[in-house]
């Protein structure tokens, strides 16, 4: 198959039009900046859930975890299982903390704890990790399509119409919209992986009989429990880093965190908080079986695979040509469905934050309309940027312009979790000994990204600084925990030497167990 059936294209086009659909009916009730954020905290528990399920769960998920699997490795699925054990005993009192004391943004706890530059600085971070993410996102969705579309449709052209979906939905609807467009496409998503199975299971002599029994032979389903160390991507590399994902993701991440104030009570955020974490793991798993079943298919029918094609392409190529009519259309607009549930989100939050953090501190009497229209206009003016981001990951080569994006984001974010925990479980920790944390966390992350990560100018990929055995040998995993760890032992240790009162109980884990 050169191109995509008629049947197929049609059920792409037709998913991609619902988002323009919802959007334009969701957009009557925008009238107030509570609406436009938070859907008027009046979203009911599973909604929210399936949009922080769907939000998680994007078309990188859909494309990296069955590639990864197919080359016999299940270790990414470990960081996921941590997730829900780190939220078990986190989010009973997080979701209230949140509720409580903010208005809209996360970072305005960030603040109230320890100042502006705790707010600017942890804000900052989220921006630009969240601009790499989206234009990541769309990059990657928009190549695997190109491959679907055989030359119908290019890459640039795929970018461009997804960028001017997202936009339409988010300006007109708002979070309402972006959340009652995320419980469809999550179950695009569910749908996509099972039916991908299926597919699989049927092509393969012996069924799932076949798979388990290879998967035990060749030792396919792996957690990487083999290797203790810290220098590959190992067990341990994956739980340490899976505690500090799950703190960032639920307890500093806009994207989650605004959601909670969409519920209707505490009790419902956190109901919607475990169904979003419980919807995930599942969802993790069921992809990374998917590159498993893709392996034994093609240990069976090794003729079919394009010779030295990449892991992750593995999928991909399994979707354009084995899949029947209908059933491909369905899987490329669960890959789309991916990609338009982690943007418009995004796009949303990273509006909110604009107005909340920086537009309504520079403008204290701004009154909400003309915040909602600074909100409407941060819409449009973040997702062309996005849009812009992803065009030039296609002109000057994605990986590489990825990597230094993703390095940089490394760097200048650093501790953000290690800033979260020492605001919520000591009341001694000051902003003055937060900042020295901050700035050694910073240059940490610096020496281990630059004298580790291979940079390619043109003449070959190289580090920046090679400093021989003195480089940065650990798993670049480890970054996302070494940097919170900075932070948290020199930010309390540096507080010591500052005094200042002890924290508002109110803004921290104990005035919680208090009551």
């Amino acid at each position: 198959m050169s191109t995509l059936h008629w049947i197929d294209s049609a059920i792409v086009v037709i998913s991609v039009l619902l988002a323009v659909v919802v959007g334009v009916w969701f957009s009557r009730r925008q009238k107030s900046t509570d609406a436009y954020f938070a859907a008027s905290g009046n979203v009911p528990a599973w909604a929210v859930g399936m949009s922080m399920f769907a939000t998680i769960i994007s078309s990188v998920t859909f494309l990296a975890y069955p590639g990864y699997a197919y080359g016999g490795d299940w270790v990414l699925l470990v960081q996921g299982l941590m997730v829900p054990i780190v939220l078990v005993g986190m989010i009973g009192f997080i979701v209230p903390l949140y509720r409580k004391i903010i208005k809209l943004s996360t970072y305005e706890y960030f603040e109230r704890r320890f100042g502006v530059f705790a707010r600017y600085y942890s804000s900052i971070a989220f921006l630009v990790e969240h601009f790499a993410k989206m234009a990541a996102i769309i990059y990657l969705m928009a190549s695997a399509t190109e491959v679907f579309a055989g030359g119908l449709i290019d890459a640039q052209t795929i970018v461009i119409v997804i960028g001017i979906v997202v936009i339409i939905l988010t300006y007109l609807g708002g979070m309402e919209a972006i959340i009652w467009m995320d419980v469809v496409q999550g179950f695009l998503l569910i749908l996509g992986g099972i039916v991908a199975i299926v597919v699989l299971v049927m092509n393969i002599d012996g069924g799932l009989g076949t798979v388990f029994e290879m998967s035990a032979e060749k030792n396919l389903i792996n957690l990487g429990t083999d290797r203790w160390n810290l220098v590959e991507t190992t067990f341990l590399v994956m739980v340490l880093n899976g505690f500090f994902y799950a703190l960032q993701k639920y307890g500093t991440d806009q994207s989650i965190v605004q959601r909670y104030l969409t519920a209707r009570s505490d009790k419902e955020a956190k109901k919607a908080s475990f169904m979003g974490v419980f919807l995930s793991v599942p969802a993790w798993t069921l992809f990374m079986f998917v590159g498993t079943c893709l392996f034994v298919f093609y240990q069976q029918h090794s003729g079919l695979l394009p010779a030295d094609i990449a892991n992750d392409k593995v999928f991909p190529e399994f979707i354009k040509t084995q899949m029947p009519i209908g059933i491909t259309g369905l899987t490329v607009a669960a890959l789309v469905a991916g990609a338009i549930s982690s943007i418009d989100s995004d796009v949303n939050c990273i509006s909110a934050v604009v107005v909340e953090d920086y537009y309504g501190r520079a403008k204290k009497n701004a009154t909400d309309k003309q915040k909602l229209a600074v909100g409407k206009i941060s819409v449009l003016v973040v997702g062309i940027l996005a849009t812009y981001i992803a065009t030039l990951y296609l002109k000057w080569g994605g990986q590489s312009v990825l990597g230094s994006l993703f390095a940089i984001y490394a760097i200048f974010s650093a501790g953000i979790v290690g800033v979260f925990i020492l605001g919520l479980f000591s009341r001694r920790t000051n902003n003055k000994g937060l900042i020295i944390g901050i700035i050694a966390s910073v240059l940490f992350t610096a020496y281990a990204v630059l004298t580790s990560t291979k940079f390619d100018f043109g003449n070959g990929k190289e580090l920046l600084i090679d400093l021989g055995d003195w480089n940065f040998k650990h798993s670049t995993y480890m970054l996302g925990v070494y940097s919170h760890l900075v932070v948290l032992i020199v930010g309390y240790i540096a507080s010591l030497f500052f005094k200042t009162p002890l924290a508002d109980k109110e803004l921290t884990i104990y005035g919680y167990l208090e009551k």
